[in-house]
């Protein structure tokens, strides 16, 4: 089995007054399935930009983004869409909540763009994961009744809800006090532990990153292991 995600020499340039400047320099990594991976460093050394490509959000400038095998720069864009539609759950800082839904819409979202009807076979899935999140009891909420810590649960549960390969996470931890970060890690190790999903966090906190199994430390684009 190939890696779930492989990036092989990877590099993302952008043209900036004249010259290029480099957001990933060269990047080797794989992520097998089930593990949980934190890359950490300060704001601006280019974790945010290395996960789009894990994501297939953005192409690499050089070398090649693998997911689960296949390449990402040989895909066509309907064939992007639906790779990140269907093998990969994102999780945000700022949550990214519809507002005019109810949690158990939120988590639904992904299933609806993919053509699925939530209240017929597929309604067991949201309502499996409002369980995992402990938020079975809030599920006609809207997001302004939900604390922080609980509303990113409600995006973790977003992420999961097509079964996804990948779950990239970004800063998941970075607007929630201690006890919902924990919560939040607590889960994303879950996640990888006893669900088998491979977990991709970027963070700039040392302490977050100690939740997972395998720590990378990203500097100026590079990572440490490249």
């Amino acid at each position: 089995m190939p890696p779930v995600v492989e990036l092989i020499q990877a590099s993302k340039a952008y043209p900036a007054d004249g010259s290029i400047v480099y957001a990933v320099r060269e990047a080797d990594l794989a992520l097998e399935a089930g593990s949980f991976t934190a890359i950490v460093g300060r704001s601006g050394c280019g974790k945010s930009t290395l996960l789009h490509l894990a994501g297939a959000v953005d192409l690499p400038t050089s070398g090649e983004v693998r997911i689960e095998g296949q390449p990402t720069r040989r895909m066509s864009d309907a064939d992007l869409s639906r790779l990140r539609r269907t093998r990969i759950g994102f999780v945000f800082q700022f949550f990214n909540l519809l507002p005019t839904l109810t949690v158990a819409e939120n988590i639904a979202v992904p299933l609806w763009l993919d053509g699925k009807n939530p209240a017929g076979g597929a309604g067991e899935r949201p309502t499996e994961l409002l369980e995992l999140v402990e938020l079975a009891a809030k599920a006609r909420l809207f997001p302004h009744q939900l604390s922080g810590g609980e509303m990113q649960r409600v995006a973790i549960a977003r992420a999961l809800v097509h079964e996804p390969a990948l779950i990239l996470a970004d800063e998941p931890t970075g607007n929630l006090d201690s006890g919902n970060a924990e919560v939040v890690l607590r889960l994303l190790e879950r996640i990888s532990r006893e669900m088998g999903g491979t977990v991709l966090m970027a963070t700039h906190s040392r302490e977050a990153a100690e939740s997972a199994s395998r720590v990378i430390p990203m500097r100026d684009g590079r990572l440490a292991t490249s």
